[in-house]
C-alpha cells in the first residue's frame, strides 16, 4: 500500500525546481478510520521566484502539477490533497515499493503510518554539490528551509518522531541543507501509530 513517492518528491524539489526557489514542504497523513486516510502535501515557494517561473516561455509547471496554488504575501503555496482507502491514495504510482509511504491496520482502532526516509539523503546527495560555488548557491537557497513529515488523526501511541504535547500528532522536521550535505541522521523510516 503506498501513498507518496518520496524519491520523486525529494528529487523534484531539487531537480525540477533546480536552484530557482526557496522552498518549504510539509507532507501530512491524517488517519480518518481503520480503512481510510487523507494525504496532504503543501509546498511553499518564494512568490517572486514563482511569478518569474510562470512568466518564462516554458513556465515551471512542475511546482504545482497536481494541486492548487494560492498566492499570499511573499509566498506561492501549492496544496495537493488526496483521500480515500489506504491503497487509493496515490500521489504518485511510479515508484518502487521501498519508496512508498505505507499505511497498515495493526489491529482494530490502531493504524501505523510509515514514511520511507532511508532514501531521502541519497536522493538529495545525487546532485553534484562538490563545486564550492554550487555549494554556496545551495546554501543561499535552502538555508532555513525544511521538509516536515507529519502524522495525525488520533492519539499517537507509538512513534520515533516528535509527539505533540496534546498527543494528537507526531512530526519529523528535516533541514534541506542537512539532506543535501548528507549530514542528517534520520531513521530508515519515520513512523507513528495512531489510535482512532
Amino acid at each position: 500500500m503506498g501513498m507518496i513517492n518520496f524519491g520523486r518528491v525529494t528529487g523534484t524539489l531539487v531537480m525540477a525546481l533546480g536552484l530557482t526557489a526557496c522552498v518549504d514542504a510539509t507532507m501530512e497523513v491524517e488517519v480518518t478510520s481503520d480503512e481510510t486516510a487523507k494525504g496532504v502535501m503543501i509546498v511553499s515557494m518564494d512568490r517572486g521566484f514563482y511569478e518569474m517561473s510562470q512568466a518564462s516561455e516554458s513556465g515551471n509547471n512542475d511546482f504545482c502539477e497536481n494541486g492548487s496554488v494560492e498566492l499570499v504575501d511573499d509566498k506561492a503555496i501549492c496544496t495537493s490533497t488526496e483521500e480515500g482507502r489506504f491503497d487509493e491514495i496515490t500521489f504518485d504510482e511510479s515508484s518502487s515499493e521501498d519508496q512508498k509511504l505505507k499505511i497498515d491496520l495493526v489491529s482494530p482502532g490502531l493504524v501505523r503510518v510509515a514514511f520511507p526516509t532511508a532514501s531521502m539523503t541519497a536522493d538529495f546527495g545525487d546532485n553534484d554539490t562538490n563545486d564550492e560555488e554550487t555549494k554556496k548557491m545551495m546554501e543561499g537557497f535552502f538555508a532555513g528551509h525544511y521538509l516536515t513529515l507529519k502524522v495525525s488523526g488520533g492519539e499517537i501511541v507509538d512513534s520515533n518522531m516528535e509527539i505533540a504535547e496534546d498527543g494528537q500528532s507526531a512530526q519529523l522536521v528535516i533541514g534541506f541543507l542537512d539532506l543535501i550535505s548528507g549530514e542528517v541522521d534520520i531513521p530508515e523510516e519515520a513512523y507513528a501509530v495512531v489510535r482512532k
